[in-house]
């Protein structure tokens, strides 16, 4: 779990200075039109769904008038309208691989995502194949420069609000929650006046595969060609994220 905390947050601060950017701007506002379409409208006070998108999309950076066009937009007539889907694989050395869209054509991501696994050595599952391998766990990244007390003070206070994990890297705090503790780890933020740079639900690995560096790249490598397209959020994986294999995939991104 350390390693894949610490590889996001690796790829979080590279995506905002590079052409990722504009990936991670329309997943946001993929996240805001859905939020206020099924979670309670444009209001973010009413709307938890929609405060959580909007935290988001500061994470990357996105303008506040974007935000702001983004939920007038998802609140009106024309709004686009987008269909959660999940899909499920084998990867190469048979890694598993959890891949969550939102789109407006099922047909084009079902032949998308199908593509991405059989041009790179993987195979698509059927829907419920892998889901046992992950846990879903609510995880927040906190810059450590907006924690204004003491470190140890301020992971008490999470645990109260249900934190079970923390990873420390670099300038971030990574705290881990269940599932169903996701809405009070939010509140107990609010509470304590900390926006998170970025919160949301992701499948962690139960168990993680370590392969060599060469194999295990391929895998990264294979994750970023689902990530590259435009119909998909969220990619996971149980491949296992050594110090020597984020080395490596620094230098590459150097």
């Amino acid at each position: 779990m350390a390693g894949h905390s610490k590889w996001a947050n690796i790829k979080h601060r590279k995506g905002a200075q590079d052409k990722k950017r504009a990936k991670q701007f329309t997943r946001a506002i993929k996240e805001i039109t859905v939020a206020v379409k099924e979670g309670g409208g444009p209001d973010p006070e009413a709307n938890p769904g929609l405060r959580n998108a909007i935290q988001n999309a500061k994470g990357v950076n996105m303008p506040k008038d974007t935000i702001e066009r983004a939920i007038k937009k998802a609140s009106g007539a024309d709004a686009d309208s987008y269909e959660t889907v999940t899909f499920e694989g084998y990867g190469p050395n048979g890694i598993a691989i959890f891949v969550e869209c939102t789109t407006d054509n099922t047909n084009r991501t079902v032949a998308s995502v199908r593509s991405i696994f059989s041009k790179n050595g993987g195979s698509l599952g059927t829907n419920g194949s892998l889901e046992f391998l992950f846990d879903k766990k609510g995880v927040f990244i906190i810059e450590k420069e907006k924690i204004e007390m003491d470190i140890d003070e301020f992971e008490l206070e999470l645990i109260e609000g249900g934190a079970t994990k923390f990873a420390k890297e670099d300038d971030y705090l990574t705290v881990f929650t269940d599932f169903t503790d996701f809405g009070s780890m939010s509140s107990k933020l609010e509470q304590l006046k900390i926006e998170p740079k970025n919160s949301e639900v992701q499948r962690i690995p139960l168990n993680t595969v370590e392969l060599p560096v060469e194999d295990a790249i391929k895998i990264l490598n294979l994750v970023e060609k689902f990530e590259d397209d435009d119909d998909v959020q969220n990619v996971y994986h149980n491949l296992e994220i050594t110090d020597e294999l984020i080395e490596e995939m620094e230098k590459e991104q150097a």
